[in-house]
């Protein structure tokens, strides 16, 4: 399957998640305030887009949240299926909703550039927009932190690798371990990791992570991973490896210190592994794990 085959099948969802959205929740949300793009906001050069969503009651150093989208998506249409604005109404969050260049595209997790701390890809933009918050609205840097579905949360994964010094902590719905897509190409689609064919040690997971920023000596952010035990578009050996990943990051053994059945919800198994990393299973559920919004902000720390 490449990414045009994703893009489809994420389409179809897409579509079936926005029927299902539209209900008192959804009328509720459509009533909110829309996103604003920001145009310049540093060096971007892979011309992806910026959204900004900044409530009325700003405190004085605001948390900041960077949220990206799944392929077929746009900002606009995944901020207008979640939460996350009226959350933002209610704790005083910058949320900076990411676009890719093209509408449908999916994020660009292969090439050398966006695997690379200020390499010239996607997360060079992405790391920007952050940095245009923190400036423009006076966020507070220690509370920054990123999560997305599908492609995009296989960026938020790379995010946390090649721009830990940004981010506190990670979310990610349904994506695959930071640099398990690997092309060497732009949006390059890798068969292999999407089918569960990349596996390594927890050791050289780790040591895939830290190539990405050479020479960094820092803290990782802490990382949260959903997946679905009947994902069929993202093996989901995506879990597992995930897991190994970020065990190797923060020096865990990959074992869970604790099980928590129905957590934090139904069909829904939460995995603790440390308290840096977390794995929740979702039990019968495919491709994605919807986003779980309060989840995510108590994660975070924001809730």
């Amino acid at each position: 399957m490449r990414f045009s085959n994703l893009v489809t099948a994420l389409t179809a969802l897409s579509g079936a998640k926005a029927a299902a959205a539209v209900g008192d929740e959804r009328d509720q949300l459509v009533k909110r305030a829309s996103l604003t793009q920001v145009q310049n906001f540093g060096d971007n050069p892979s011309g992806i887009k910026m959204f900004l969503y900044v409530p009325d009651n700003l405190p004085e150093n605001p948390a900041v949240v960077l949220v990206l989208h799944a392929c077929a998506w746009t900002a606009e249409a995944f901020f207008g299926t979640t939460r996350y604005g009226q959350l933002a109404d209610e704790h005083g969050i910058v949320l900076i909703f990411g676009q890719t260049p093209n509408d449908g595209d999916c994020w660009d997790v292969s090439s050398d550039q966006t695997l690379t701390h200020d390499g010239g890809g996607d997360s060079t933009g992405l790391a920007n927009m952050v940095r245009y918050a923190l400036d423009e609205y006076n966020g507070d840097p220690s509370r920054v932190f990123v999560t997305g579905e599908s492609s995009g949360a296989m960026m938020t994964q790379v995010m946390a690798a090649v721009y830990p010094d940004l981010f506190a902590a990670a979310s990610e719905f349904s994506g695959e371990p930071a640099g398990c897509f690997y092309t060497g190409t732009v949006r390059g689609w890798n068969s292999d990791c999407a089918g569960g064919q990349i596996q390594h040690t927890a050791e050289e997971w780790a040591a895939t992570v830290r190539d990405m920023y050479p020479g960094y000596d820092g803290e990782y952010p802490r990382m949260q991973v959903f997946h679905g035990d009947v994902d069929t578009i993202l093996h989901v050996n995506s879990f597992n490896e995930s897991v190994k990943e970020w065990s190797g990051i923060f020096g865990y053994d990959g074992t869970p210190l604790e099980t928590l059945e129905n957590n934090p919800g139904a069909s829904l198994t939460k995995y603790i592994y440390g308290d840096r990393l977390q794995g929740i299973w979702g039990h019968g559920i495919g491709h994605v794990v919807p986003t779980n919004e309060t989840e995510a902000l108590t994660w975070f720390g924001i809730l």
